[in-house]
């Protein structure tokens, strides 16, 4: 296998069409290669990283080799005793560790066979491995069905090659068919049935059987208009039916029972009374093979098996491997049987069911810990306590990402009377499924209703339900703003502050004084709850999920150092964590820091990872990050288009703050390139909605419009967005909100008074780590100076300016310099490329965490791929770079 080939493969195809046979054919042809094989089973779709552990049991004397987060994540998920409640994200870090260890030694071939069963966590785990899988001796195929095969809601293994098993053709079927036909037989028979089957192997094997020999030879019966599967069902029951009933029994507690453990099921058929003789028609039949596991010859006959049986049969065969499944060894197992083998309501069940979803949480199964508690309270006979765990499951649910069945579990909850604590409750859980599916206006009302039902009964939980909105409509945007923003802010001032007030509290009181008195009246607040979230007082826990917010309000205060602390503890928070849902966020704050900071390598790079993280997952990718990177560099095409992507993006998730978001890329764009007419039309539309100024873009777009509108000779527009921007820079007071206040009245100024609000400008901003904004006001003043005919003090600002772009790699605004340094007279030396052109994005990254002293497994976590691909990366780069060690690389000249 060569590096950056496709290490793994779903073969598609209908039920027979061959994709187990190709299975075992690509198994024996494998030679020199280790084999890890996973056989997936329906009823344990629900049971939390069932295929995993089939996986990865034989692997397990590899575990110590995994960095301690890692093996602690994957023991969890296998149950081997870690108290680490594992992100999905780092199990899946640890898998394709584990798989490129144990392939170091010998070349290894996992195959999942009936993928479309696999449970959710293992097949969420084994697909992300497979996409990462770059330069390891490893390779992974899946067999699935097809698509329209599958139920909805099926974990499926997005994002890999596909392979795509059709029938056999025309005289290659009729010669299968031939071969189990003992004759004579009727040549439009064959047709007829070669037609039928569409060439599926299993079908043209099975479905002969049915037929009787004058059918097959005078061509007298009549065609199926039954699907294919369908028929080969039936086909199997026919073979099942004229089994005697001791074998049926027997096949029926096999089918029933996912571990085909031999030892198992002849305890549970001794439970059955089913003589050891049982099995013996079956066998012969060829609908079940004993060796070290039992199996039957295809998923199929399994299923036909199982639903032949009557509801009586299939409850007491349940019970009885209920009883022979060892309590301590595997309890959820057990608890799963019991329940398919309850009559009905039994509490005993549901309560085992509910501590079986507790521990499906510690493993990180949210979708098993739903499973098991719908179950549970489809159990449950006290009507209170039934709609006590169908909330649960709900919220389980809706944390798995499976909103229809969450939605459809509060139904169940609503079906019951309800008190008000309990409505609140619901009420919360359906506006959360609201804003993760659909982040438009309705997801704050919905919160804001769930707020005010629980503000009588839990005052903690209304209070983070409050925050919860203020969130909410920060991503809805303007449309979310009017009379309900007043209506959170007025009722959650009216909820008491507990004492002592947790950060959270600090923060939801200063964003609601902000609301209802104004920007001036809030900052000695906000100001308190920043130090508050600076300090021990914030949780881990909390800090994952409330610094997002946190950092937006360090932005509406201008206050540039806690949000850089605080970014950089986000984002150590979601990494630690392994939280892939936390990182991309993160990731782009900290990127915005880097913007302020003029790092925009560094910001580019973390732009990149959290395009890494989102493809990993197989989820959207955030590229707002992306975006305040190629506006600030001045790259035209680059950031229409992902500004473009980002109003689309938005729109699609009912995003308000997309187009804001958008228009201030083009806004600072524009005015990089000059282009003042299009920077003022593109920052209006960041600003225009909101009637109070918000934190954060509406407010730096304001600035842009400022520049823009006064570059354009419109001073009347300009001089009343100053007096917007004024009403929060003023009381924030720091540096850089004085600096860039300062910057904007000089444009709108003339004379020596123009001159004065420059030179603060610069003064302010140079104590602060803003290059860019301060760059810029050096731009601006040697233009300034220019037009004041001052070519020597111009050319002395404008150098300076050029040298800040050029170093921060602000290429639009270079050029801006550079033309207006030419107005003076003066030539600028255009500087060579250096051989970092000839990086690829994922190569830089890699360079950059050696020069941050990462080690390669270290480097790894980083961007979810294996140790073994970052040696294979590193080797493409010392060669590009000529160099042959790490301590070259860090000495490069061309990296500096």
């Amino acid at each position: 296998m060569r590096g950056g080939e496709s290490r793994a493969l779903v073969v598609r195809g209908e039920p027979g069409a061959g994709k187990t046979s190709l299975l075992e054919y690509l198994v024996d042809q494998a030679r020199g290669f280790h084999i890890a094989r996973v056989t997936s089973i329906q009823s344990e779709m629900e049971l939390a990283f069932a295929g995993l552990h089939q996986l990865c049991r034989p692997m397990l004397d590899r575990l110590h080799s995994l960095p301690p987060v890692q093996r602690d994540a994957v023991s969890g998920a296998l149950g081997l005793g870690s108290e680490r409640a594992p992100d999905g994200f780092l199990v899946a870090l640890g898998v394709l560790g584990l798989l490129s260890e144990v392939a170091r030694d010998q070349p290894l071939l996992c195959v999942v066979d009936d993928a479309q069963w696999l449970d959710r966590a293992s097949m969420q785990t084994l697909a992300f491995t497979a996409r990462r899988l770059v330069a390891d001796s490893v390779a992974i195929v899946f067999a699935a069905r097809v698509s329209d095969e599958v139920p909805p809601g099926t974990a499926e293994p997005t994002g890999l090659p596909e392979l795509l098993i059709e029938g056999l053709p025309d005289h290659e079927a009729r010669s299968l068919l031939r071969s189990v036909l003992p004759g004579p037989w009727d040549e439009h028979v064959l047709g007829r049935i070669v037609a039928e089957t569409r060439g599926n192997p299993l079908a043209l094997l099975e479905l002969p059987k049915m037929s009787t020999p004058v059918e097959l030879a005078g061509g007298f019966g009549l065609p199926s208009a039954r699907p294919v599967s369908d028929r080969i069902q039936a086909a199997y029951l026919q073979t099942i039916a004229g089994l005697p009933r001791e074998a049926r029994r027997y096949l029926l507690a096999a089918a029933a029972d996912p571990t085909g453990e031999p030892a198992l099921l002849w305890r549970a058929a001794e439970q059955l009374g089913i003589d050891i003789e049982a099995s013996g028609p079956a066998v012969a039949a060829g609908l079940v093979k004993i060796g070290e596991r039992v199996t039957f010859f295809h998923p199929m006959v399994r299923s036909a098996v199982y639903w032949a049986a009557s509801p009586e049969e299939r409850r007491g065969t349940h019970r009885a491997l209920a009883d022979v499944t060892d309590p301590g060894a595997d309890p959820d197992r057990r608890a799963w049987h019991a329940a398919h083998g309850a009559f009905g309501p039994d509490e005993a069940v549901a309560a085992e069911l509910e501590r079986s979803a507790g521990r499906a949480r510690t493993r990180g199964g949210v979708a098993a810990t739903a499973a098991f508690m719908t179950r549970a309270a489809d159990l449950t006979p006290d009507p209170a306590r039934r709609q006590e765990r169908a909330l649960a499951a709900a919220r389980a649910a809706h944390e798995a990402g499976n909103p229809d069945i969450a939605l459809r579990l509060l139904s169940i909850v609503e079906a019951g009377p309800l008190d008000e604590r309990r409505r609140g409750e619901v009420d919360l859980v359906r506006a959360l499924i609201a804003f993760t599916t659909n982040r438009g206006s309705e997801a704050p009302v919905l919160l804001l209703k769930a707020a005010s039902r629980l503000a009588p009964h839990d005052v903690a939980l209304a209070r983070e339900t409050y925050l919860e909105v203020i969130n909410a409509a920060i991503f809805a945007g303007p449309q979310a703003y009017g009379d309900q923003r007043y209506e959170v802010a007025r009722a959650a001032r009216s909820l008491p502050t507990p004492h002592p007030p947790r950060p959270a509290d600090l923060l939801l009181d200063g964003i609601a004084e902000r609301i209802v008195e104004g920007h001036a009246g809030a900052v000695p607040g906000l100001r308190l709850a920043l130090r508050a979230c600076r300090g021990p007082g914030l949780s881990p826990q909390d800090g994952l999920r409330w610094l997002w917010l946190i950092c937006v309000t360090a932005v509406g205060v201008w206050d540039h150092e806690t949000m850089s602390v605080l970014t950089a503890r986000h984002l150590e928070l979601a990494r630690n964590a392994g939280q892939a849902t936390a990182l991309p966020l993160a990731l782009t704050m900290r990127c915005v820091v880097h913007v302020l900071d003029g790092e925009l390598a560094k910001a580019a790079a973390l732009a990149e990872e959290a395009q890494t993280v989102s493809e990993a997952v197989g989820t959207a990718a955030p590229i707002y990050g992306a975006l305040f990177v190629a506006a600030w560099r001045g790259r035209e095409a680059e950031c229409i288009d992902l500004s473009k992507r980002a109003g689309e993006g938005a729109s699609r998730r009912g995003e308000g703050v997309g187009p804001v978001v958008s228009g201030w890329g083009r806004a600072v764009l524009y005015n990089s390139l000059g282009r003042y007419a299009e920077a003022a039309e593109a920052a209006a539309t960041a600003t225009r909605e909101y009637p109070r100024l918000e934190m954060g873009i509406p407010t730096w777009s304001l600035v842009e419009y400022i520049e823009a509108t006064a570059r354009q000779g419109t001073p009347g527009p300009a001089l009343a967005a100053l007096d917007r921007l004024v009403e929060v820079t003023q009381p924030s007071g720091t540096d850089w909100a004085l600096g860039i206040e300062a910057r904007s009245r000089a444009l709108l100024s003339e004379g020596t008074e123009a001159e004065g609000h420059y030179l603060k400008a610069i003064d302010r901003l140079s104590r602060t780590s803003v290059r860019g904004e301060l760059a810029r006001a050096r731009l601006l003043y040697g233009e300034w100076l220019r037009r004041e005919r001052r070519r020597q003090a111009a050319r002395e600002q404008l150098r300076m300016a050029h040298e800040l772009f050029v170093a921060m790699g602000m290429e639009g605004f270079a050029q801006r310099a550079i033309r207006e340094l030419a107005a003076t007279g003066e030539n600028v030396r255009k500087r060579t490329v250096s051989s970092k052109s000839e990086l690829t994005p994922h190569e830089a990254q890699i360079i950059r965490f050696v020069r941050e002293g990462l080690t390669n497994p270290e480097i790894a976590s980083r961007l979810f791929i294996s140790p073994r691909t970052v040696e294979w990366h590193l080797r493409k780069i010392f060669g590009k770079l000529r160099v042959t060690s790490r301590k070259q690389l860090q000495a490069h000249p061309s990296l500096r």
